[in-house]
């Protein structure tokens, strides 16, 4: 079960809010279900006061004489506990029904999607970025997927996991628009990677944010969201976090900022978009051999290109959406 804000659910029979047909609905539900093994009754009673002559508790007295005797007419060895039972008996009372079950399918949890206002998800085609996007999509934000295109720096498969996992994130979110937007920025960041040594890679996060702004922007979106976890890549010291998320007045959410990869790996099987997403990214093509770990925002906005703003409003002019009627322009050397 895949929708936000549903904590569990349960198949469940309904009946009369009357412990004579809760006690039936019990009675039933022993009969084709309970082949011994220990047995407890777990009732909640919802409503006012008033509306029932009866509490939870003897919902649970008479529920659970009620299944033991189905079972001994069935020919089963019946046994109670009430602390870890074999099987359990869950009975909800509201004031005009109640509802027999068995058993609590889990849900993600969160907040239903819609109740807080967009963010732009960068997706690089990893492991991180697509758990990112779901961890904000499970406290009800919706999320406009975003792929930046790293023209010849871009590994061969990063397009297509990219847009793999954004189909899977859309399987979370029926009904809104979760198709991935593709940004050509293939020529900028080459121009970044022969212009810039030190401190490269805290430019292209830079530059990366940027666009996400400017798309944002676009899309009434009010932050950006990113896979980031603190000392995974030389980008992402707290020093380097701190001087790329300054390049932008939105605010940078990072939900896994402090979780390990392993950590991050199970969510991504959980949620299913860890098997697309296992390839190495071609970006580290793009890192230089002495990577900046402590970088300075005087240093690197002395070192990035001038007009760096403004190619990122250019290039996010020029997002097209991915998975549509169309597949996308692809920048020069990208290939999808």
């Amino acid at each position: 079960m895949d929708t936000f804000g549903v904590v569990s659910a349960s198949p469940a029979g309904r009946t009369e809010a009357t412990v004579d047909s809760i006690c039936a609905g019990l009675a039933r539900a022993a009969r084709a279900r309970y082949n011994g093994g220990t047995f407890g009754v777990s009732a909640r009673r919802a409503g006012e006061p008033s509306a029932h002559p009866f509490s939870s508790t003897d919902i649970e007295r008479e529920g659970g004489s009620a299944v033991w005797e189905a079972a001994e007419s069935a020919g089963v060895t019946p046994e109670v506990d009430l602390d870890d039972p074999d099987l359990e008996f869950f009975v909800d009372c509201r004031e005009d029904e109640a509802f027999v079950f068995l058993e609590k399918r889990p849900g993600p949890g969160g907040l239903p999607l819609g109740t807080q206002d967009p963010v732009v998800a960068l997706l690089s085609g990893g492991i991180d970025s697509p758990v990112a996007a779901w961890e904000l999509m499970k406290r009800g934000v919706p999320v406009v997927p975003l792929y930046a295109g790293l023209g010849d720096y871009g590994g061969v498969d990063n397009q297509a996991r990219a847009l793999s996992t954004t189909e899977r994130l859309a399987e979370y979110a029926p009904g809104r628009d979760v198709r991935l937007r593709f940004a050509p920025a293939g020529d900028a960041i080459a121009d970044i990677a022969d212009t810039v040594e030190a401190g490269r890679m805290v430019v292209v996060r830079r530059f990366m944010f940027q666009v996400a702004a400017a798309v944002a922007e676009d899309h009434g979106a009010v932050g950006i969201v990113t896979g980031e976890s603190v000392g995974q890549k030389s980008s992402q010291t707290t020093a380097n976090l701190a001087v790329s998320g300054e390049a932008v007045d939105l605010p940078v959410h990072r939900p896994l900022l402090t979780v390990d990869k392993t950590d991050i790996a199970r969510l991504a099987e959980d949620i299913g978009t860890f098997r697309e997403s296992t390839i190495a990214a071609g970006c580290e093509r793009l890192a230089p051999d002495y990577p900046e770990t402590r970088a300075r925002l005087s240093d690197v906005e002395e070192r990035e290109p001038d007009d760096l703003r403004e190619r990122a409003r250019a290039v996010a002019a020029r997002v097209d959406v991915l998975g549509d009627e169309t597949d996308g322009e692809l920048a020069e050397g990208e290939t999808a």
